[in-house]
């Protein structure tokens, strides 16, 4: 049994900092063919994709132009997403998603889903 569970959401000023944090239990991060992503979803509109990563790349969204970074912990079978320079279009629910075909699938080539933690930029 899979469960993705995020945490880090808040609220922030535009131009803030955050970490979004994913533990993953039951899914083997470690494995080489593991592929864990991030979406966000804005208020009335599509979940779209942020990053991706599996074991040997990592895919960002266009319109981020470097803003985030995502991240992984084996150890702790964590994934991350650091935000930087936050501005208030990033605003709205953001996912962990997990066993994804490649980093670059859209949400429904993904297997799990957390429940997701709200971001707030205003």
């Amino acid at each position: 049994h899979v469960q993705l569970v995020e945490s880090g959401g808040g609220s922030v000023p535009p131009g803030g900092s955050l970490r979004l944090s994913c533990v993953a239990s039951g899914y083997r991060m470690y494995a080489s063919d593991y592929c864990m992503g991030w979406f966000h979803q804005a208020p009335g509109k599509e979940r779209e994709g942020v990053a991706a990563l599996d074991h040997n790349s990592r895919s960002y969204a266009d319109y981020l132009k470097g803003r985030f970074t995502i991240s992984r912990d084996d150890a702790n079978n964590t994934l991350y997403l650091e935000m930087n320079s936050l501005k208030p279009e990033d605003t709205g629910m953001y996912y962990c998603a997990a066993d994804c075909l490649w980093v670059g699938s859209p949400a429904s080539g993904y297997k799990y889903w957390g429940q997701g933690t709200q971001v707030t930029v205003s």
